[in-house]
């Protein structure tokens, strides 16, 4: 757990995400692991396929070379390592983000469907199963805004709880203020039972946030309840963010689900990087998951692509 593990497309570097990730090594004090995986080949004639994997190969090591240089130039002093594998890349990220701190990926701006089907598909399979947190940096963060802000969506299942914490932890790296935000999918009937709802939303967040507050006490932080759809409400919220962090699974969620719906969206939809936080431990609780049973039909659907 003493790396942060950035994926480097051969096909297309990520700069952004690169930067990301070794900027947060540095400022962890973590050796950054630099890794390029190059998929199988499905060419028909064994002489295609033998020049295909070839190409490919070149590829790969122009752009760990490219990366390495990079990193080098903006942190000298950072401990660093490359690695050019086998093997499908999604599959390939996951194996050593067992053993990372957390992992980092650009993306591609894949429509749902060819970042769900495709082959060289990563931030999806890689951000439902990865054990540790995942980064995934569609565009650079915010750092010209004042002061800096990390945005944590909260809904009190156990992922939600992992995110509170990772945001307290890295708004004290980053000497950032930390919006903490809970959103109700759809108010309720009646102004009595809407008062009860947004007073026992307002406990729960405040719960949430209690622990990590403690353990981080010179992070500002500011406790918000709002209306309305999360992925819209969230994504918005973070517009001028360093970072918005959510957990993998939220209590909305159906049982078997790997992400929610609200990540899914907001992997589209956020004008900052998301990191997804996975709970404490392998897997939801029980808990959590008899929560998803009675709170699925209650989470609105994803906004349009």
């Amino acid at each position: 757990m003493n790396t942060v593990l950035v994926g480097v497309d051969p096909q297309e570097l990520s700069v952004p995400a690169l930067l990301w990730a070794a900027d947060e090594a540095a400022r962890r004090r973590l050796r950054l692991h630099m890794v390029t995986a190059v998929p199988p080949v499905h060419d028909r004639l064994a002489y295609d396929a033998f020049h295909h994997r070839g190409a490919l190969r070149a590829r790969a090591e122009s752009a760990l070379a490219n990366a390495e240089d990079l990193v080098r130039e903006l942190h000298p002093g950072l401990s660093s390592a490359t690695e050019l594998v086998d093997g499908p890349p999604a599959a390939v990220l996951r194996e050593r983000a067992a053993r990372a701190a957390l992992a980092v990926v650009g993306s591609r701006h894949l429509g749902r469907a060819a970042e769900i089907f495709s082959e060289g598909s990563v931030v999806l399979p890689l951000t439902a199963c990865a054990d540790c947190p995942v980064v995934v940096v569609r565009a650079p963060e915010h750092t010209l805004v004042h002061p800096p802000t990390l945005v944590v969506g909260v809904d009190g299942s156990a992922s939600s709880r992992a995110a509170v914490a990772f945001a307290a932890e890295e708004a004290d790296l980053r000497g950032a203020r930390l919006r903490t935000i809970w959103v109700r999918p759809r108010p309720a009937p009646t102004h009595e039972t809407e008062e009860r709802d947004l007073a026992a939303c307002r406990r729960r967040l405040a719960a949430s946030v209690a622990g990590p507050h403690e353990r981080h006490p010179g992070v500002e932080v500011t406790e918000e309840v709002v209306s309305g759809h999360p992925v819209e409400r969230l994504a918005l919220a973070a517009r001028s963010a360093l970072a918005l962090v959510v957990g993998r699974r939220g209590s909305g969620g159906y049982t078997g689900m790997r992400i929610g719906s609200t990540v899914h969206g907001l992997l589209h939809h956020a004008e900052c990087p998301v990191i997804t936080v996975p709970p404490t431990g392998r897997g939801d609780t029980d808990d959590d998951r008899a929560q998803a049973e009675r709170s699925s039909l209650h989470t609105g659907r994803p906004a349009p692509v």
